[in-house]
């Protein structure tokens, strides 16, 4: 790596446009990396607006205007509710650049890379969620952003998060170099800069066991596995391990292995001691054994057997940090007894899951919100199945977090669309499926070990809420969406036009069926219901009023 001088035209006042257009001049690409969500779409807006607007260059000459076309159509149609910010990103690639960030769903993300590639977009605005790993054509990389906001205000981004995002300039499948360039304020800043990143030393690499939860995850994997038989086998297994010569110390990190076996026992995931393999067989025959009644030697005073219960090796297979499985087990048994005082409701699961680590980062409560969001958890506090910390208390902030990410979940629920939870939660609609996603997965965690536990009334439950999480829908919905291509808005018209299952399905006759779901939708449907029709049982009345449409308008 080396550094030089460039001459760049001043064309504008802001350095990152005066390099993006320089770039463009050379017939090249570029990456622009920023810190934030808007940031990126701001700056891809503002460049498409300059660039274009330059007299003094044809940029247009430079992009595929048939191919951004195409390109525009199918980001615009990857969401099938498409809001502002998908319009938004439609409109920018027809400039031949983009903005990309988690926010957006991954096939959008995937059609900006792709199109990068072959060269048909030519800036790609980002935050670092692009630097890690990418293989793309960009001769330039533009690092606008050193900072962050942390939890000392703004702070200097890693030295080895810099080099990531350095590193996608110059790829050697596409060119011979690359250039990476930092922008900077003033002098002193770019002497700091200089020095912290260019001079700098990367951070100490940190392995992950070093984290509890996943620790206690491998730990419980291990012995569930039986790969680990002995807590001296599991003691030799960490001393082998990158986290063991980082750490340097055996007998502490002993002593933080122990105390995760006692964790484990404690929580009935795993069984410890001489009795314990006459008691895994008693696991094998059972649904589930109480390990807290059994007794053995305290683990750490020799080389012990030790065994997973049959509860413990499924919240293994789940891939669950055992500790958010010991929360979800209790919150269960207090759901089992507010369900017979009626007091269990979808809000109850959706509150329980949103208070599981896994669905960090929560969405964040403002300053504005707090009372807001301390009176949505007054108003259920009956129906939440976890302990309600005092408002003092410093987990209170993040139990706010909990409540306002489940009521964004109640209201997908109550089918509220993307637009309206962009606008309201500022949460997008690659966001919106990621943490979809960590809710199923979530849920289903829950059902499994609901039945495990014999806790036979929550499982219908649990499932029918996984079903409503998928598509975003009310209960009322369910008839109408196990229906292959009713998707939530065709189930709603439909159930607002009383045919509200399969039954009222076969009775509704196919003209009725097309004026509501389009020709192709209403035959295919027909036909899961045991109706196979051909398109002449379709009858459209003769003598149209003004503005009436015909049968070529409902083909789908």
């Amino acid at each position: 790596m080396k550094t030089e001088v460039i001459r760049v035209e001043d064309r504008n006042s802001d350095s990152t446009i005066n390099l993006a257009i320089d770039t463009l001049v050379l017939g090249k690409q570029c990456i622009i990396f920023v810190n934030t969500k808007k940031g990126a779409e701001s700056l891809a807006e503002k460049l498409s607006q300059v660039i274009f607007k330059d007299k003094k260059n044809n940029y247009k000459k430079l992009i595929d205007e048939e191919k951004l076309k195409i390109l525009s159509h199918k980001i615009v149609t990857a969401v099938s509710t498409p809001t502002r910010q998908c319009h938004r990103l439609s409109e920018l690639v027809m400039y031949g650049m983009a903005f990309h960030h988690s926010g957006l769903v991954s096939e959008q993300r995937s059609l900006i890379e792709d199109n990068f590639r072959d060269g048909t977009v030519k800036i790609i605005v980002a935050t670092p969620t692009l630097a890690m790993g990418v293989d793309l054509p960009a001769f330039r990389v533009i690092i606008r952003d050193l900072k962050r906001f942390g939890l000392w205000g703004m702070q200097y981004i890693p030295v080895l998060e810099y080099e990531q995002q350095a590193g996608r300039a110059g790829r050697p499948s596409y060119d011979n170099y690359g250039e990476a360039i930092c922008i900077v304020d003033d002098a002193s800043e770019k002497l700091e800069v200089k020095e912290k990143y260019i001079n700098g030393v990367p951070e100490e690499i940190i392995s992950k066991l070093a984290v509890e939860p996943i620790m206690r995850t491998y730990i419980l994997s291990l012995i569930a596995s039986e790969f680990i038989r002995t807590t001296k086998d599991l003691e030799k297994f960490f001393e082998e391990t990158f986290y063991a010569k980082h750490y340097g110390d055996t007998e502490k990190l002993r002593q933080i292995i122990h105390r995760m076996l006692e964790q484990l026992e404690e929580w009935e995931f795993i069984i410890v001691g001489e009795g314990s393999e006459k008691n895994k067989k008693e696991t094998d025959k059972q649904d589930f054994v109480s390990a807290l009644k059994l007794t053995f030697k305290k683990s750490g005073q020799a080389e012990e057997k030790v065994y997973a219960t049959l509860i413990g090796r499924r919240v293994s297979e789940l891939y669950l940090d055992p500790y958010a499985a010991y929360n979800i087990i209790e919150a269960l048994k207090i759901g089992l007894k507010k369900k017979s005082e009626d007091k269990f409701t979808s809000y109850s699961i959706v509150h329980l899951i949103c208070n599981c680590l896994e669905m960090r980062p929560l969405l964040r409560t403002k300053s504005k919100e707090i009372d807001e969001m301390t009176e949505e958890i007054n108003i259920n506090s009956d129906f939440i199945l976890t302990e309600i910390p005092e408002i003092f208390d410093e987990e209170y902030e993040e139990f706010l977090n909990a409540t306002k990410t489940a009521k964004f979940f109640m209201e997908w629920l109550d089918e509220k669309d993307e637009e309206y939870l962009l606008e309201k939660y500022d949460v997008r609609p690659g966001e919106l499926h990621s943490k979809k996603d960590i809710a199923d997965w979530l849920l289903y965690s829950s059902e499994e070990l609901s039945k495990l536990l014999k806790m036979h009334v929550m499982i219908k439950d649990i499932a029918k809420l996984r079903f409503r999480l998928k598509y975003g829908a009310k209960e009322e919905l369910i008839p109408l969406l196990q229906l292959k291509n009713i998707g939530r808005i065709r189930a709603r018209k439909l159930y607002d036009n009383k045919i509200r299952d399969v039954a009222d399905i076969k009775k509704t006759d196919l003209t009725t069926l097309t004026q509501l779901l389009g020709k192709n939708v209403s035959l295919d449907v027909k036909k899961q219901v045991g109706q196979e029709l051909s398109d002449d049982k379709i009858v459209v009345k003769e003598n149209k009023r003004k503005g009436q449409i015909n049968l070529n308008d409902y083909d789908t």
